[in-house]
């Protein structure tokens, strides 16, 4: 029993070396069995793995195109809004002086035929006070409060010299605590900032020592006093007391008083309690730069270059992006052609130039790129008709504005950039119908889905492949090693005849 098994296993270990060598050699038989083996496989797998390449191909090449796509249309959308947000595409307020008043329109203004006439009496100032002398940054003050309190000043102009009071308002004073870790003057300056009272108070370093510097907001109501007083009055550091501001202050002194600003438009003064003024005309920032006694005059300027450069801009890109949709979807060598959100993409670009984008400011108004002289030609691409583009600009500079309007929340208002806008965002952001997804990303997650399954059909068809290559090799060495054994009987037959056959001789 024993030596039958021993015997088997020597013959079946014998078998496995020869397969080997004949595999490795292709000997016995003469025949090149191993490069038979690989091209009798090869054979077998070539049409599957032909039709498993050409689909990973065209699905790498759609993948990509899916990309691209969404790429060009975010781009451009983001460019296209970048564009109308910063307000050159808007008309734009003018001064005759920008060193009296620099003009800047605001949000959604309408300027056009925008005038006046604007003085500028008395700009708005701020109440500062300083300590009189200097002090050294590490003299120590008592702990303690300061109390503040905003009110007004009023100049009574009639004694010799005129004399100021001021009278508290109505809010209530506001305290701030000065603890024993804040009685240097940084730390009394940093606990005046940290109250965020409107009040900043900076120490400022001379030959000799520091000096305590605290100044308001402008307007003539936030003209302030600042009081005062220490936790222990016998306390030996220096008294609180001594930082005191207002007009009977020793310690301080009130180098400007808080003040309005005052503008004289068109004949009527207003008063303001800063110098940034946008409350005055509509759709306009004043900032008063100095008085002027000469009047300045307000106007405004139509962007009509900026305007028709956006328009033929706007064209080129448009043309851009949709050559690249033609091709994904061409009927015959389109990459994309099957796709329904591409194709979807494609038809809602072609609707563009008749797509209603603002509500019409007059009769006859401009209110799609078509009134512009935006045409459509066969191939779906764009062009511009320059005499009717500026026929619109001179006659309804508003409405073409308005054209280019965005962030009103109207899909139907918003202008160019919110009309494309709502192309991309069908594009690009998940949507559902029915519980499908129609966007650009569900595209890129069903192709790279069968591309997934494409690699798993390949490894596969390798690992098949494999095991074919293993037992034909297994078959072709036991057919070899058969020929070789004939070859060796008919060898040794050969030489036992040729022995009788001199034997005979």
């Amino acid at each position: 029993m024993t030596t039958t098994a021993t015997t088997s296993a020597t013959t079946t270990a014998a078998t496995s070396s020869v397969a080997s060598i004949v595999k490795t050699l292709g000997s016995g038989s003469g025949v090149d069995t191993v490069n038979l083996v690989q091209q009798l496989v090869d054979a077998q797998f070539a049409v599957k793995n032909g039709q498993l390449a050409a689909k990973a191909d065209k699905l790498t090449a759609q993948i990509s195109a899916v990309s691209a796509l969404k790429s060009e249309l975010t781009n451009f959308d983001g460019a296209l809004k970048s564009l109308v947000t910063s307000g050159s595409l808007t008309t734009q307020p003018t001064s005759s002086n920008t060193g009296v008043v620099t003009v800047t329109a605001t949000a959604g203004a309408k300027l056009a035929g925008l005038s006046g006439k604007l003085t500028v009496n008395q700009l708005a100032s701020s109440q500062a006070a300083t300590t009189n002398t200097a002090i050294p940054r590490t003299t120590a003050f008592n702990a303690g409060t300061l109390s503040l309190q905003f009110g007004t000043d009023a100049t009574d102009s009639s004694t010799t010299p005129p004399t100021t009071t001021f009278t508290p308002g109505g809010g209530a004073p506001i305290s701030i605590v000065i603890g024993a870790g804040d009685t240097t003057l940084d730390g009394i300056a940093a606990k005046i900032n940290a109250a965020k009272s409107g009040v900043t108070a900076t120490v400022v370093t001379d030959g000799i020592g520091a000096r305590l510097t605290i100044k308001g907001p402008t307007g003539a109501l936030q003209a302030f006093s600042l009081t005062g007083a220490d936790t222990d009055p016998a306390a030996t550091g220096a008294s609180l007391a001594t930082l005191n501001v207002g007009r009977d202050a020793a310690g301080t002194t009130i180098g400007t008083s808080a003040s309005d600003a005052s503008v004289t438009l068109d004949g009527a003064t207003f008063r303001r309690s800063t110098n940034s003024i946008s409350d005055l005309i509509t759709g306009v920032k004043l900032d008063l730069a100095s008085v002027s006694t000469t009047p300045v005059t307000l106007g405004s300027t139509t962007p009509t270059a900026s305007l028709t450069a956006a328009v033929n801009d706007f064209v080129a890109t448009f043309n851009q992006l949709q050559k690249i949709v033609r091709d994904d979807v061409d009927p015959f060598t389109g990459v994309l052609r099957a796709d329904p959100t591409v194709s979807a993409i494609a038809r809602s670009l072609s609707k563009l130039t008749t797509t209603t984008l603002a509500t019409p400011t007059a009769a006859g108004a401009p209110h799609t790129l078509a009134d512009l002289g935006v045409t459509t030609s066969r191939d779906g691409s764009l062009a511009v008709d320059s005499t009717k583009l500026a026929a619109a600009i001179t006659k309804y500079p508003d409405a073409v504005e308005a054209l280019f309007a965005f962030g009103k929340g109207g899909a139907s208002n918003d202008g160019i950039a919110g009309a494309l806008s709502a192309i991309v965002k069908q594009a690009t952001v998940a949507t559902s119908v029915t519980g499908q997804d129609l966007s650009l990303n569900a595209s890129t997650k069903r192709l790279t889905a069968a591309q997934a399954d494409i690699v798993d059909a390949q490894a596969k068809a390798a690992d098949l492949a494999t095991t074919t290559k293993t037992r034909m090799t297994a078959q072709f060495a036991k057919m070899d090693s058969a020929v070789a054994a004939y070859k060796s009987t008919q060898a040794f037959l050969t030489q036992q005849i040729d022995a009788w056959n001199s034997n005979n001789k």
